[in-house]
């Protein structure tokens, strides 16, 4: 019995100029997550990008570790290979992703280790320049975009509860123009009252177009002596 030469000869430097360069890409990506304090982040990135190219190395260089077939008798599809990489990268994604109250983060960090498993797989089969383009372009959306977006006139929402004792709640009328001063408009408004404690709560989503306007509210609220408690939840990656 033969065992396949695995020393891979003038082979291995490229293999690990493959594998090296994948590191390196993911982990400036990851590094960005990381700065912003992203559940998956520098570590995660890179290993995403390194085994998206180890997985890819494997069809690209299969002369090496399968000697006793004939190229033209035995043929495999990298493509496929690369097809169920980005289907496993579907599940790390996912798992980044949570729900807080009724807003979903982990958007942004989810789509960023996608892109790192195909910039992986670019560097994998040897695409280096197209591998480093997509780097940069990757960073280019989440660090320049993230400062165009931050200066957009766009609105802010943020989930607002507020709790009063039942007989002394503000009225709708009451607690609509107190938000209105401190520069929001509510989108939907919805009403609890307790079984067990003698509280009456409203339940709203707040817009507004200045997002400082968020903690200049829950200072007004912690202020006034009628308000029992309160929750401002805004949303957002």
């Amino acid at each position: 019995m033969t065992w396949p030469d695995i020393s891979l000869g003038g082979d291995f430097l490229r293999i690990a100029l493959h594998l090296v360069g994948a590191l390196a890409a993911g982990g400036m990506i990851g590094l960005e997550r990381s700065i912003h304090g992203r559940p998956a982040g520098f570590r995660t990135h890179a290993l995403v990008a390194l085994a998206s190219s180890v997985l890819m190395v494997v069809p690209m260089y299969q002369g090496q570790w399968l000697p006793g077939f004939a190229q033209d008798s035995f043929r495999t599809d990298p493509t496929r290979m690369a097809q169920g990489i980005m289907t496993g990268i579907g599940f790390l994604g996912a798992g980044v992703i949570f729900k807080d109250g009724l807003s979903v983060r982990g958007l942004t960090t989810a789509a960023s280790i996608w892109v790192t498993a195909a910039i992986g797989i670019l560097i994998g089969i040897g695409f280096y320049g197209p591998a480093l383009l997509a780097t940069m372009l990757t960073l280019v959306a989440l660090s320049l975009f993230r400062w165009i977006e931050d200066r957009l006139p766009t609105h802010h929402y943020a989930h607002h509860s507020v709790r009063f004792q039942r007989h002394q709640a503000m009225s709708e009328a009451e607690l609509r123009g107190f938000l209105k001063e401190h520069g929001f408009t509510i989108a939907q408004m919805s009403y609890r009252a307790f079984d067990d404690e003698p509280d009456f709560e409203y339940r709203m989503v707040l817009r507004t177009t200045d997002q400082q306007n968020i903690p200049r509210l829950a200072v007004a609220l912690r202020d006034r002596p009628d308000v029992r408690a309160f929750r401002i939840s805004p949303t957002g990656d």
